[in-house]
């Protein structure tokens, strides 16, 4: 009997091997002269792993520390940069200075996403750490208006475009550091922790405002009580720039070493944008796609909702603030949950239910939002929250390995910043602006709808990668078990791809991904 428990074991791990993972084994061993082996297969080290995920974790959370502030102190900066303008005028140059930071994200992203495919992305993420501290802090020195005239709000501006231009280059490079460190059947869960620090920076910059808005009086807040939140980003971002030193470079860009030195001495920022545009253009859409359904709802949550509630509703500040508060502690203690069931279901039904319950749910939320009473607008800031965590949790893992190793960072600078550039920043200035041309305070929902639409036409063209390695790497495990269980599983594989079928009489299918190891 002894003789038939290898195989005996060979066909139990590859039958507990989900189906698009069997797949792309298959098809990655199809062109391989032998099964895995050791050296194949990588180990990801638990102590790594932890700072790796963590250090990305805290750049998102300082960055969202400081729209989280700006969001719920447009109004108040709008006072203080443009007093001449009239209320409704003020709130919107406000988000038009907000909105200034998303011009240039595409620049950030189309100048470090190539440094950080050829240099690497340690270094990357630890200069877009500094520059983004330093905006944030700049913002709290700028003079008011009264004091040095059109000189304040054109500082602001310029501190919001450095903001911008190194925030090009932090989502997209901490995305694919974290997703080329995760092991493959828990990178759904891993990568969620990049957007839990983004909603607790968001949540923690909220808190702050809605505290000094309760403690100080309007004129102690227009005098100097706003410019709290902004001087704390100086030390935050000391305390990110040095654990992010502390990283070794990501498993994936390590492998493709050689790689990157050859493509930094004949190649160019230049040619590696037309790679990406002219041979990636489908993965590049999709990337998109996605984006724009996961930034309209989370600017339309996080960066109008509190607005939306004082000036268009007339509600005082704090019961606004503390509303949007609770949605996004809510969505604090659903993300990592969704990460994780998103590697266990797959991607594409996380993203497809939820889109298609933001086109049926937007409208009933904002007039949930919009009646008197706590438990209504409550219930509508909670369904919308619960959709935002829906499409947050599983994008830091979707999103990365759509592209391969040696364009990754390059090919997310372009396709995250371009889409949040064009709809997701820009989505407080617009729907200001339809509400008070229309006059209809449903136009927030009818422009969730719409990014609902988009994104469920999205999902049909997204490949499954839960689970599955990333495009051009090696597959990744976290611990030794699960090494021997994927070799064991991969010579069984390899002798049914000689034979010319794949377990369970499933032929092998042509995968998404153009390239791997």
């Amino acid at each position: 009997m002894s003789g038939h428990s290898g195989p005996v074991k060979a066909s139990r791990a590859v039958a507990e091997l989900p189906r698009p993972v069997r797949e792309e084994l298959s098809r990655r061993l199809g062109r391989r002269e032998r099964a895995y082996g050791t050296d194949d297969v990588q180990v990801v080290e638990g102590p790594l792993l932890k700072r790796a995920v963590g250090a990305s974790a805290l750049g998102n959370c300082m960055e969202w520390f400081d729209f989280g502030v700006y969001s719920y102190l447009a109004a108040t900066i709008g006072k203080v940069f443009f007093p001449g303008a009239s209320p409704g005028a003020q709130v919107l140059s406000s988000f038009a200075t907000f909105a200034a930071a998303f011009v240039v994200r595409p620049l950030g992203g189309l100048v470090f996403g190539p440094l950080g495919d050829r240099l690497g992305r340690q270094k990357v993420l630890a200069t877009t750490m500094i520059m983004m501290a330093a905006g944030t802090f700049a913002i709290g020195l700028i003079p008011s208006y009264h004091t040095i005239g059109i000189a304040a709000p054109i500082l602001l501006l310029v501190a919001r475009m450095v903001q911008g231009f190194s925030t090009g280059g932090e989502y997209g490079g901490a995305t694919t550091f974290v997703a080329e460190y995760s092991p493959d059947r828990r990178r759904g869960f891993l990568s969620s922790w990049l957007d839990f620090g983004t909603f607790v920076g968001y949540a923690l910059g909220s808190a702050l405002v809605t505290i000094l808005n309760m403690v100080l009086t309007d004129e102690q807040m227009l005098s100097w009580g706003w410019r709290l939140p902004f001087l704390i980003a100086g030390p935050l971002g000391v305390i990110g720039l040095y654990m992010r030193l502390k990283l070794e470079e990501s498993p994936a860009f390590q492998q493709q070493l050689d790689e990157h030195e050859k493509s930094l001495a004949q190649g160019s920022a230049g040619s590696e944008f037309k790679t990406i545009v002219t041979r990636h253009w489908r993965p590049l859409l999709i990337c998109m796609g996605l984006v724009l359904l996961y930034n309209v709802t989370n600017y339309m949550v996080t960066g109008f909702l509190p607005t939306y509630q004082t000036e268009t509703l007339h509600r005082s500040s704090g019961s606004a603030d503390v509303l949007v508060l609770i949605g996004m502690v809510w969505i604090v203690v659903l993300i990592t949950f969704i990460g994780r069931f998103s590697d266990r279901i797959g991607r594409r039904p996380v993203y497809g239910v939820s889109a298609a319950a933001l086109i049926v749910l937007a409208v009933p939320s904002f007039q949930l939002i919009k009646k008197d009473g706590t438990w209504p607008p409550v219930c509508g800031v909670l369904i919308l929250s619960t959709l935002l965590a829906c499409f947050a949790a599983p994008s830091a893992a979707t999103l990365p390995a759509l592209f391969p190793t040696a364009i990754r960072y390059a090919a997310m600078g372009i396709g995250f910043n371009l889409a949040v550039a064009a709809f997701g920043g820009t989505t407080p200035l617009v729907t200001e602006a339809l509400v008070n041309v229309t006059g209809d305070d449903l136009m927030p929902a009818y422009y969730l709808m719409l990014a609902g639409v988009i994104g469920l036409v999205t999902v049909k063209f997204l490949p499954e990668t839960a689970q599955v390695p990333l495009n051009g790497s090696q597959p990744m495990v976290g611990s030794r078990e699960e090494q021997q269980e994927l070799i064991t599983a991969s010579k069984e594989l390899y002798r049914d791809v000689g034979k010319g079928s794949s377990p369970g009489g499933d032929s092998p299918t042509p995968s998404a991904h153009p390239s791997g190891p």
